[in-house]
């Protein structure tokens, strides 16, 4: 049997929207292989009700390790408690999302079971038994095809590639016993900051509209908000080029590229963005990718699906109006 297990990433003990994708890619691969999906949340006390939803995502069982002292992230007691539930479990394949605390967490497991692992997969999929990972290189200019030999093949996915399929499995919760000694870490969390109440992480949202040094002052964002707003701002986030983060004009949490965070949202609006390698490495995947630059030359334009090369100042209130107008049946 090629039993799947899936981290049930969560904040505050609520299951985030990645998770779900996560699980529901676990459950595609784990009936490839023949066996079951499997999910497994770490965290504070009262986190089983959170997570017994999962099984409509396609979770056979849903583990649950619950510890007061576990509330916040602990990179090294949450390591632990995946890497020995995965052994003992005789897991296929470990799949974690590609955000900040699985991109910290799933290499901490991976080592700790003596495995590699492919980081931020597109395509997760079963051959002759084995694991095959798609996964964007070279900033995204090509894609790599892996076979994972190692048992179990350790794997992160990116957000928003993977869709959820209501697969409405049993998702029965189980409650695994850990044994949690603070005392002996080296290090922890102590403080989230997050992004303004209300608003979407943009590695989850599913429209990105991402500002650049082309805005000229912060103060112009507001443009990019209006836009936003009108999109949806329950579906839409707010993003930035590094430029803009290094300024001081934006909170890191929407730096975009190589260096902050990996987008793969529906649409991806670039406002007065050039294009630099950096940043096409962390959104070039995006489903439909617009760009609005004053440059006709700027790289951006080279990945966009639709370009409008103009005034930013001008084209995006119109754009705004529009998509406003559309939204309102006028």
């Amino acid at each position: 049997m090629g039993d799947v297990l899936a981290f049930a990433e969560q904040r505050d003990g609520v299951v985030r929207g990645v998770t779900h994708e996560v699980v529901s890619a676990g459950a595609g691969l784990a009936q490839s292989l023949g066996g079951e999906c499997h999910a497994l949340a770490v965290g504070g006390d009262g986190l089983a009700e959170a997570v017994s939803g999962l099984g409509g995502a396609g979770a056979a069982r849903v583990k649950v390790a619950a510890h007061g002292s576990l509330a916040g992230y602990a990179a090294e007691a949450y390591a632990r408690i995946v890497a020995d539930t995965a052994r003992d479990g005789g897991y296929a394949a470990v799949l974690f999302p590609a955000t900040a605390v699985g991109k910290d967490l799933a290499p901490r497991v991976a080592a700790l079971l003596d495995v590699p692992l492919a980081s931020d997969a597109t395509e997760v999929s079963a051959d002759g038994g084995a694991v095959v990972v798609k996964r964007p290189v070279y900033a995204g200019k090509a894609f790599a095809r892996l076979r994972m030999e190692a048992s179990p093949a350790v794997v992160s996915l990116r957000p928003n590639v993977f869709p959820v399929e209501e697969r409405g499995a049993a998702g029965a919760v189980e409650t695994v016993a850990v044994d949690v000694d603070p005392s002996s870490w080296g290090a922890r969390v102590v403080e989230f900051r997050s992004a303004a109440a209300g608003s979407l992480d943009v590695s989850e949202a599913s429209v990105v509209v991402a500002g650049g040094r082309g805005m000229k002052d912060p103060e112009h964002w507001t443009l990019l908000e209006a836009l936003r707003d009108a999109l949806g701002a329950d579906v839409a986030a707010l993003g930035a080029s590094r430029a803009v983060v290094d300024a001081g004009w934006r909170p890191h949490g929407e730096q975009v590229g190589q260096t902050g965070k990996t987008v793969s949202p529906k649409l991806y609006v670039a406002v007065g963005i050039s294009g630099a390698i950096q940043h096409l490495a962390g959104m070039r995947t995006s489903g439909t990718i617009v760009a609005v630059n004053k440059d006709p030359d700027a790289p951006i334009f080279g990945v966009a699906d639709y370009g409008i090369v103009g005034d930013l100042f001008e084209v995006v209130p119109r754009l705004t109006d529009e998509v406003r107008a559309l939204k309102s049946g006028a």
